[in-house]
């Protein structure tokens, strides 16, 4: 069940600092805009906010959604921006992805699609939600037999459990018919290992910070702005937020604990058209 693995030499003792990128919905055209922005120039807008607070990511995390138009180009460009930071990034498809031309053009020295991470006291598991053809999501037998074969595998790693698609409705009508379908199952089976100490995704274009409470513990849960739009929280219609693009950082501790931010890009440089449509 385990395939290859990405190993990192961080002490168990130290943070594993990572940064979270999702959602950039690039198209091949650099100029192609979607509902109003462009989301080439946003998720630049992005990467050079977070390149110049100088933090020292240890690993950068691109949870799906990389394409808008299903474009060999579209995965080319978000490969061509990353390398700027200078960091190994570990990606995941989202519902507007196509996997194979994912495999295909997101290659580079540092750019990996490997699901299983180990690296410090943790591992770090790249999980699959997607259902082909549908923009909701469900977590099939295959990837809880991932969880279980890594965490048998790494009894002493702390694990982040990492998806596209949010396992928790938003109180948002329009957007959690496009949940993942078997999130709340999802929680309670993966809540009785111990080792799992939090969950992240993107899909929902806003921040979210909740717990789940299991068996062992509080889980984080954790969703991430898009580099590009924002959905405006807990709308029963379809509606976009006015708040700027963001990533989110995150410090693994060996204890098994978790401290994350949001940021955002400074200013009001980029705001969506509230009567395009195209999403």
């Amino acid at each position: 069940m385990l395939k290859d693995a990405v190993h990192y030499s961080v002490a168990e003792n130290e943070p594993v600092r990572l940064v979270q990128v999702t959602d950039p919905h690039l198209f091949a055209d650099p100029e192609g805009q979607l509902l109003g922005v462009n989301t080439t120039n946003s998720l630049q807008a992005v990467l050079n906010t977070f390149i110049a607070t100088k933090y020292p990511a240890d690993l950068l995390l691109a949870t799906g959604d990389i394409s808008q138009d299903y474009s060999p180009e579209s995965y080319q460009h978000f490969v061509d921006r990353i390398e700027a930071l200078n960091l190994p990034c570990h990606y995941l498809p989202g519902n507007h992805d196509d996997p194979r031309l994912m495999a295909l053009r997101m290659q580079g020295e540092k750019v990996f699609g490997q699901q299983l991470i180990v690296v410090g006291a943790w591992i770090i598991l790249m999980l699959d939600s997607t259902v082909r053809g549908k923009p909701g999501g469900y977590m099939g037998d295959q990837q809880f037999a991932l969880i279980d074969a890594a965490i048998k595998a790494h009894p002493n790693k702390h694990v982040l459990l990492v998806m596209h698609h949010n396992p928790i409705m938003m109180e948002c009508a329009w957007l959690d018919q496009h949940c993942m379908m078997n999130g709340a199952d999802f929680l309670a089976r993966t809540s009785r290992y111990p080792q799992v100490k939090g969950v992240l995704w993107g899909h929902v274009h806003q921040q979210v910070d909740k717990v789940h409470v299991g068996p062992h513990g509080d889980i984080p849960l954790m969703a991430t702005p898009s580099t590009c739009i924002q959905f405006k929280p807990l709308s029963s219609y379809f509606a976009l937020d006015q708040v700027q693009p963001g990533y989110r950082l995150l410090e693994l501790a060996g204890d098994g604990s978790i401290r994350t931010n949001v940021y955002r890009v400074p200013g009001n440089r980029f705001s969506p058209d509230n009567e395009a449509n195209g999403y």
